[in-house]
């Protein structure tokens, strides 16, 4: 038992480390919480119930692993972002130089997961799961020409989810679980000053707690069906606001990150063959505007003095994906899957620098092998296509911000490479 809770304590401080990027799914979700799902571009994760995994996808799926299972996966991201001018972006006021594209805003990113499942009778089983569900990171040259707007952006959450199971019978499983998260969000950006730009840098950060549902139902010998519910999260974020040369000031925030239901099946084919299908929804019409409210007075401007305003707009989004397992061997299964996934960004005015994000097209593979009778080993790697997106952000902000933050008008082309590792030990 203390081994068991050393390793689990490595993958909290492995999560806490964690880095963030635009991913595989819409907005700033990150799917990417296992490598078993990932060769299957996640199609069906709310019914495949893997390995302890499940705990995330569906808790329900906890029902379907006997005895005690550990698992451990990382996830490394590479997106690349590149927005082109289209002669239309302009500085803010005092016509501050115009700059330039700003390179690549993406980067490299670790995501890691870490879950324990534990089955305590032959109908109850109880977890934890340790995730990075919530990230975001772009990151622009010093001289980009949106520097006004955005420069350097980072959010993630953090979330710790224990979590329960019960078998009513042989053909219905229940689960849920409750989740303690911590949001941290900075941004940093140049502001418009009549001698020469200042940098500004915003720090909020709050934890919230939110609670998640599951079922499982056995529809038959060879088919399952799951359904899963997680809910929103809602943030009281509190920091500061920085302006070089000028001081600091307190500030707070309130956002909602989103609820999603998803329904998924899993069906035995043949001995060789198994197939995967999921259809998931996205609340994230839950974030409309966000305005940032001084608590302190910056310069000459008072508490209560509303700083910013992120005008985002988000309509509601889905994905859908499909996916085959293939039995090679009895210690070797082959993996493919596609998926498709609806941007909540709704049109090019309210596409923001910090989240370049259009609609996508997932395409994955990757294996589950055997390594011994208690000892898996999973490997994924999928390719993002997103579309071209456009962006026409005119920002005019009242307050500390007095003046434009400039045009921002040109295209992305956002694309991304990700492959995982997993290894699952089950005693």
């Amino acid at each position: 038992m203390k081994k068991l809770n050393r390793i689990i304590q490595i993958y909290i401080a492995a999560a806490m480390a964690g880095g963030s990027a635009e991913a595989g799914a819409s907005g700033f979700a990150l799917i990417e919480q296992n490598a078993s799902g990932m060769g299957n571009a996640y199609a069906g994760q709310a019914a495949a119930a893997e390995n302890a995994s499940t705990i995330f996808f569906n808790p329900a799926g906890m029902t379907r692993l006997p005895g005690k299972q550990i698992s451990g996966a990382v996830s490394a991201i590479r997106p690349v972002a590149e927005f082109t001018d289209d002669g239309g972006s302009r500085s803010p006021s005092p016509f501050l130089p115009l700059g330039d594209n700003g390179g690549d805003a993406g980067d490299w990113n670790l995501i890691p997961s870490g879950y324990f499942s534990w089955q305590l009778t032959p109908t109850f089983w109880a977890g934890i799961g340790v995730t990075v569900p919530f990230g975001l990171e772009t990151d622009y040259d010093p001289n980009f020409i949106g520097r006004f707007q955005s420069q350097k952006v980072k959010l993630i959450t953090y979330d710790l989810n224990p979590s329960v199971a019960y078998q009513i019978n042989d053909f219905v499983s229940v689960g849920g679980g409750i989740s303690f998260q911590h949001l941290k969000v900075n941004l940093d950006r140049s502001f418009s000053a009549v001698l020469a730009p200042l940098a500004q840098s915003v720090s909020l950060d709050d934890s919230a707690w939110g609670w998640n549902l599951g079922a499982m139902f056995n529809l038959g010998p060879q088919t399952r069906l799951g359904l899963a519910y997680r809910s929103a999260i809602d943030y009281d974020l509190a920091g500061r606001v920085t302006l070089a040369t000028v001081g600091s000031a307190t500030a707070k925030a309130s956002l909602s990150l989103p609820d999603s239901l998803s329904a998924a099946i899993s069906h035995q084919l043949t001995d060789k063959w198994q197939l995967l299908g999921d259809l998931t929804w996205t609340r994230w019409s839950k974030i409309q505007n966000v305005p940032l409210v001084l608590t302190s007075g910056l310069g000459a401007a008072p508490a209560g003095t509303v700083s910013d305003t992120l005008d985002l707009q988000f309509r509601d989004a889905y994905r859908a994906g499909l996916g085959a397992n293939f039995r090679w061997t009895d210690n070797l299964m082959l993996k493919l899957g596609v998926s498709y996934d609806r941007t909540p960004v709704p049109d090019a005015i309210h596409r923001p620098a910090f989240l370049p994000d259009n609609n996508r097209i997932a395409i994955a593979f990757g294996a589950k092998h055997q390594l011994s009778k208690a000892g898996t080993l999973d490997v994924g790697y999928t390719h993002l296509f997103l579309s071209d997106g456009g962006t026409l952000r005119n920002k005019d902000v009242p307050g500390v911000n007095a003046g434009e933050q400039g045009i921002v008008s040109g295209s992305y082309k956002v694309r991304a490479n990700m492959v995982s590792v997993q290894y699952t030990h089950s005693f």
